[in-house]
């Protein structure tokens, strides 16, 4: 026999099940309103990216050459890597390729990791209170304005060793003796290039990290004033924590950014050994040489290294923050 109690409780339950089946209801018609809303942007980035990443991925195992793309005939893995007449030839056994790799990842990570440092300092400064405060923000963002050919190329003019500015500037403060040929000196290209786009690319970074500072909590750092703890224990414990996620996502593009660099270092010192990146390699080999089966084969390297780096990155990023995989 049912007594007043339980059905009070069935009445409940069903009110809980019909109201779970409603919340089930309303999540799947959010998912289908997703996916309607993202299924055009993915047709769309489908052909654009998709289509031409598939062609160069089929490409990397044909000998095409620019000429001739349509007769392409395929070769398997040759472009990587083969063994003929007791030697092994290949993209994977060039040391022209793996200079460039070397030469990206430095620069990368140098780059990278200057910016971070750099623009964490000016976003500091752009955050304290002073008169003109945003006149300086806007003038900041100026030389991330300016297209990168027209920044490479005014910075070729500057760094000329006959007529630069900046050789100039060093013999008149008497810091060097004779002018330094900063984009043909092999142990100088490397650090103008890097000197070139960290210039650049630090606005970047201070905006981001600027748009952490100013959504941090003002109590915080009461406390830590009425407690009298030293600003710099106070940034490392309090506000570098709390704009970790910013600086991530500051990181992870201009990660990106610097993996696939053309256009500063082609600029400066167009194909030489000493800066040449994986995708000035791809170029010389698709547009100079012509051979876009081997020419291809660098780019799909490029493509995976660059997505190793950035799951890699994004995984021990995941981790820091102690996110659920």
């Amino acid at each position: 026999m049912s007594t007043p109690a339980t059905e009070s409780a069935s009445r409940v339950g069903a009110r809980a099940t019909k109201a779970g089946y409603r919340g089930t209801k309303v999540r799947r018609q959010r998912v289908r309103a997703a996916w309607m809303f993202l299924i055009p942007m993915l047709i769309t980035l489908a052909l654009v990216a998709g289509w031409p990443l598939a062609r160069t991925f089929y490409f990397s195992f044909t000998d095409a050459s620019l000429s001739d793309t349509a007769g392409a005939a395929w070769i398997g893995i040759e472009n990587y890597l083969v063994f003929d007449d007791g030697n092994w030839y290949g993209i994977l056994t060039d040391p022209v390729w793996w200079q460039s790799v070397w030469n990206t990842l430095f620069f990368s990570v140098v780059s990278v990791s200057l910016e971070v440092v750099f623009g964490i300092i000016v976003a500091l400064l752009l955050n304290a209170e002073f008169k003109g405060r945003m006149l300086v923000r806007a003038a900041v963002l100026i030389p991330w304005a300016i297209p990168t050919i027209v920044s490479a190329k005014m910075w070729a003019w500057m760094l000329n060793d006959q007529f630069g500015i900046i050789n100039h500037l060093l013999m008149a403060l008497g810091l060097i003796d004779s002018p330094l040929a900063w984009t043909a000196d092999a142990s100088l290209s490397m650090w103008a290039v890097i000197m070139v786009d960290v210039w650049k690319t630090i606005p970047f970074v201070a905006l981001l990290v600027l748009a952490a500072l100013q959504m941090l909590p003002k109590d915080c750092y009461e406390a830590a004033e009425v407690d009298g703890i030293h600003p710099v224990k106070v940034f490392f414990r309090v506000t570098l924590p709390l704009i970790t996620p910013a600086l991530l996502v500051a990181v992870i593009f201009r990660l990106l950014d610097a993996l696939r660099v053309f256009d500063v270092i082609y600029v400066l010192t167009s194909n030489s050994t000493n800066t040449m990146t994986m995708s000035i390699y791809a170029r010389q080999q698709l547009v100079e040489f012509q051979d876009v089966g081997y020419g291809s084969a660098a780019s799909t390297l490029l493509f995976l290294i660059i997505a190793l780096v950035t799951i890699l990155y994004l995984y021990l990023g995941r981790r820091q923050l102690g996110v659920d995989e």
